[in-house]
């Protein structure tokens, strides 16, 4: 799998049967600051046992058997020794992070225990060049009161934000220290600074997952609703006009027939843009189809540099399926992985033209290794009282009527260096565009999309800027 650490559809095999390790009180705000209570006994020697679990992974699966040249049995022992001194639980999620960290590998990465409730920021940023951009905000929220598209920020609390750092950043405020509340400087359209606290909204989806008979399985029912609500917001979406058919494609899913069936659309054109921003990657198996579908013949994505060996990744061509007219691919900073690789292969054999900006540089190919800690005897315990007291999970009573409960948490870890044709690999340096196109502040700020308009005048096409950002709004997960 080639996919960025923040990608939904990574972490959503990890939700079922999720627990937290913290206790859990009846105010949502109240609860995301309970991961500052003093860190208990039992919570430290689960974070022990997690950090094991993670650096015994590391060990048998990273591809690199000299790490970088890092000592990681070393490192595992500093650590272990800096969770004897956490005085959080969130410190203690921070501390294992910190581990992995070393390798500095943007699929490398620690995946904690799910909460039992969700946050939401209310906005959206990225990179946009050598800037930091609000590109959205949510409506309703306080975000949408203090913060519009076009502003840059500056800062982020006490962190400086650039393009090297920003999805390390993310990453802390998104899976290990969400924020009630985020201060920000920020430098407007017109160059003027002023600074905004934006409050954190946390939405309760309940602390357990109630997956037996007897309770109507409505963790069961609830976890496929939140799939169903993020397959949407994964779909295909395009646009045919006369010769030129343009496609956003989201994510890199293995869903044949949904690719086949694009394509068969797109052969009736003679112009295709292929809108890949944003785009974190996804599965191979679906890459391998995308650029067998581009071209006439089979074609080398990459060779696989393995922990013992060394493997091409071939595309095969789709023959009379292929789609053979104009390719122009669309990139950001956000594109990453899967996408990064369809857009060099694209450049590398000359097949079309790339536009937009550099692309984040996050290449590489990983695995998710689930970990768990638990299914503990439970004897006579009224598991109501356990979960509200440490958080567990409705599990079926076993043979002796006891009670089990369960932490889930999991981590990534790189598999593959990928080596392109050209002999070199694009992680931590992305694809540079063919044709540099970038939202202006004022742009973002209108809603215009420059970088789509450009796409098609260099397929005959006239595309105004505003009607081009109308033509794929950006849709919110619903809350």
């Amino acid at each position: 799998m080639f996919l960025r650490p923040f990608a939904r559809r990574l972490l959503f095999g990890l939700v079922v049967l999720v627990v937290t390790l913290f206790p859990v009180g009846p105010n949502l705000r109240a609860r995301a600051r309970q991961q500052q209570r003093k860190l208990t006994s039992l919570q430290l020697g689960r974070a022990q046992d997690m950090l094991a679990s993670v650096h015994a992974g590391v060990k048998k699966n990273y591809y690199d058997p000299k790490y970088h040249g890092l000592d990681v049995d070393a490192r595992y022992k500093e650590f272990l020794e800096r969770l004897k001194h956490a005085p959080t639980l969130g410190e203690a999620f921070r501390t294992i992070a910190a581990f992995l960290s070393g390798l500095n590998d943007s699929h490398t990465f620690f995946i904690p225990p799910r909460r039992g409730y969700r946050f939401d920021y209310g906005y959206r940023m990225q990179m946009v060049g050598d800037r930091c951009m609000i590109t959205g905000v949510r409506p309703g929220s306080d975000a949408e009161k203090k913060l519009h598209p076009g502003d840059q920020v500056v800062s982020l609390g006490k962190f400086a934000v650039n393009r090297g750092d920003l999805w390390q950043l993310e990453y802390y405020l998104n899976s290990l220290a969400p924020m009630p509340a985020t201060d920000f400087s920020l430098r407007d359209p017109a160059g003027n600074l002023r600074s905004e606290q934006v409050v954190t909204k946390y939405i309760n989806v309940g602390h357990m997952k109630d997956m037996t008979i007897e309770g109507g399985l409505s963790g069961y029912w609830q976890l496929i609703m939140e799939e169903e609500q993020e397959e949407h917001l994964l779909r295909n979406r395009y646009v045919e006009a006369g010769d030129l058919m343009i496609w956003q494609l989201p994510m890199f899913i293995d869903d044949e027939n949904a690719m086949a069936d694009m394509f068969a659309k797109a052969r009736k054109h003679k112009s295709l843009i292929l809108d890949l921003r944003g785009n974190p990657g996804g599965d191979v198996t679906a890459l391998e189809f995308m650029l067998g579908s581009v071209f006439d013949h089979d074609v080398k994505i990459a060779t696989q540099v393995m922990r013992k060996d060394q493997k091409d990744l071939i595309a095969k061509s789709r023959k009379g399926n292929a789609f053979t007219g104009q390719l122009i691919v669309l990139v950001d900073s956000r594109s990453a992985s899967a996408s990064e690789l369809f857009a060099r292969v694209v450049q590398l054999e000359h097949r079309g033209t790339v536009v937009g900006d550099l692309s984040s540089g996050s290449v590489m190919e990983s695995q998710v290794f689930p970990y768990q800690i638990g299914m503990e005897d439970l004897g006579g315990f009224d598991l109501d009282a356990m979960a509200r007291s440490q958080g567990g999970v409705n599990l079926p009573q076993d043979q002796q009527g006891g009670y089990g409960t369960i932490v889930f948490y999991a981590a990534s870890i790189t598999r593959a260096d990928l080596i392109m044709q050209d002999g070199k690999s694009l992680e931590k340096v992305g694809v540079t565009p063919d044709v540099m196109a970038l939202p202006t502040a004022a742009d973002l700020a209108a809603g215009r999309d420059p970088v789509l308009a450009k796409a098609a005048e260099l397929a005959d096409a006239k595309l105004d800027p505003a009607a081009a950002g109308k033509m794929f709004p950006f849709e919110w997960a619903p809350q």
